[in-house]
């Protein structure tokens, strides 16, 4: 990366000491205008912090008053933006909401100048989470950038880093936690298991099933089949539609048959009357549908995994998938039956979904499930956003600790009280107009092993580690959640020997993928195992963190 230059020019201006800025949105309206307020605030603080070291902004497009928002909304308007920005400029990307990489993707691809994506570091909105994907999407697409994040601009570690940018073209982060596989310790017997597993899954194959890719601009979670099917893993691309047509078939009485499972087992449904603000019986009876539905396709094309796009397209014609999504990943969950034979399809048994179609978690979760059950443990998983973190100190916690904060995919083993202490209530209408409820619930203290696949180049790769989830009291728990997203469940998490900068610095995804071990030994165990696994695929495996308990 060369050093950044003191004079750039963008269109026919030619400004010293200028740095470009774009500011990255969500395809859908409502979202957008909702989060103007919060990136105003963020742009505010960036730019002083600029003009601090003397260099100023120019904003490369401008707030829209009929849309009400100054966001990059399309990959339309990316394009627009990109082609009057001088490609040798300095390029910072501030992002304090949701984004959707394809915006900015083809303009960063041929952009030559030094780029920077900057986070505030906030929980209103995802705004960590998307800059988490896009430097994801970058990463896997070979894009040379760097990253930063603060809480308001001023702190130590980020004027440092800016420094750094503005002088060289790059930033230099802390990654010593990380170490590639073969440098860490693994014994014969943990390597025989993964080594056993994944070689099953490679021998005897399996099928992804994808209801339509590359959901929330996530370039990220899309894997090539040409380097999926050496693992075992193929695609069978299903279409959104034939889950619509799908659930349209399941009969009423079906649906009201899970309903009432659920009610029987203690979810608390939060319902009400008002359609557009409120959950209703007849969307979660709807949700109850597709749920069937789901299962059944999945049957009828053999498929070990499923991933549901929803928020664009199906959002318009059915309430949120969620609900069924943290169904799909409990092993005891509502039977559902061939409309032919009348055979119960899984039964017993998760039928492991990944959240916004995202394959790297699908391939982690059918590995991980596999293996949980080859070692004789309750197999749940999911993934969650690396939403957010703060520091804490209480009684009896104390440390840094992150929220990790999925749309309600999350599966009741995980909570506390299991199916008891989970509570539906109906997504924000901001981002799902027809409503549909959650599966919410306060993720149970233990150990999980953590990890997250992704793409670098052109090669898989695959970090694994160690965290420990910890209870807050109800207060600080609310206080957290009304941080983000109320309705969403959450898990309280220590990452082990990796504080909150190396985690971000290295984290190239805005999900991570985790599930529970018996113990802190046996997390520590079956981490090494599920690397030893990840390696027989022939994915580049690295440790990070304690994972030895030293």
């Amino acid at each position: 990366m060369s050093p950044v230059m003191s004079t750039v020019s963008t269109g026919s201006a030619t400004t010293p000491h200028t740095v470009i800025l774009v500011a990255n949105g969500d395809l859908r309206l409502s979202a957008n205008r909702k989060c103007w307020k919060e990136q105003k605030l963020m742009e505010r603080a960036l730019t002083a912090a600029l003009r601090r070291e003397g260099w100023r902004v120019h904003r490369a497009h401008s707030y829209d008053p009929i849309k009400r928002h100054g966001f990059i909304d399309s990959q339309k308007m990316g394009l627009e933006v990109f082609r009057q920005i001088d490609p040798d400029a300095p390029l910072l990307v501030a992002e304090s909401v949701w984004q959707y990489s394809q915006h900015l993707l083809p303009g960063l691809l041929t952009h030559r100048g030094p780029i920077l994506t900057v986070a505030n570091w906030s929980g209103t909105w995802p705004g960590l989470v998307g800059m988490l994907n896009l430097n994801g999407s970058l990463t896997k697409m070979g894009v040379a950038y760097s990253t930063l994040w603060s809480e308001d601009f001023t702190d130590r570690f980020f004027i440092e880093g800016l420094r750094q940018w503005l002088r060289e073209g790059c930033v230099s982060l802390d990654q010593s936690h990380v170490r590639p596989l073969a440098f860490c310790r693994v014994t014969p017997e943990e390597n025989q298991i993964g080594q056993r597993v994944a070689s099953k899954l490679q021998r005897e194959k399996a099928i992804m099933g994808v209801f339509d890719e590359g959901c929330m601009g996530m370039h990220n979670a899309i894997i090539p089949d040409e380097l999926l099917n050496p693992t075992g893993l193929f695609k069978e691309r299903l279409s959104q539609s034939a889950l619509y047509a799908a659930t349209r078939e399941v009969e009423d009485a079906e649906a009201e048959a899970v309903y009432e499972w659920l009610v029987k087992k203690g979810v608390q449904f939060q319902l009400g009357s008002h359609e557009a603000e409120e959950l209703t019986l007849s969307q979660v009876l709807l949700q109850c549908k597709m749920y069937v539905a789901a299962v059944r396709l999945a049957d009828a094309f053999g498929c070990a995994t499923i991933g549901i796009q929803y928020q664009q397209g199906l959002k318009d014609l059915l309430p949120a998938s969620d609900l069924v999504e943290g169904l799909l990943n409990n092993s005891d969950r509502p039977p559902v039956r061939c409309k032919e034979t009348g055979r119960i399809l899984y039964e017993g048994a998760a039928l492991p979904h990944f959240n916004e179609v995202d394959e790297c978690a699908g391939l982690d979760a059918l590995l991980t499930h596999r293996l949980w059950l080859d070692l004789g443990w309750s197999p749940e998983t999911t993934l969650h956003d690396l939403r957010w973190g703060a520091a804490y100190r209480g009684k009896d916690v104390q440390g840094y600790i992150w929220v990790l904060l999925i749309s309600g995919a999350a599966p009741p083993a995980h909570f506390i009280g299991g199916y008891r202490g989970a509570s539906s209530q109906r997504q924000p209408s901001m981002y799902f107009r027809l409503g549909g409820g959650t599966l919410k619930g306060v993720s149970k203290p233990g150990w999980i092993v953590w990890s997250r696949i992704f793409i670098m180049d052109q090669k898989l790769h695959c970090d694994l580690g160690v965290a420990e989830v910890v209870k807050l009291p109800e207060k600080e728990t609310q206080r957290r959640w009304e941080e983000t997203t109320p309705q969403w469940p959450i898990m309280h998490a220590i990452f082990q020997g990796i504080t909150r900068d190396q985690m971000m610095a290295r984290h190239k995804s805005n999900h991570i993928q985790v599930v529970y071990a018996p113990g802190k030994k046996q997390a520590m165990h079956a981490c090494r195992v599920k690397a030893a696994a990840m390696a027989a695929l022939g994915i580049e495996t690295f440790l990070c963190g304690d994972v030895e308990g030293t």
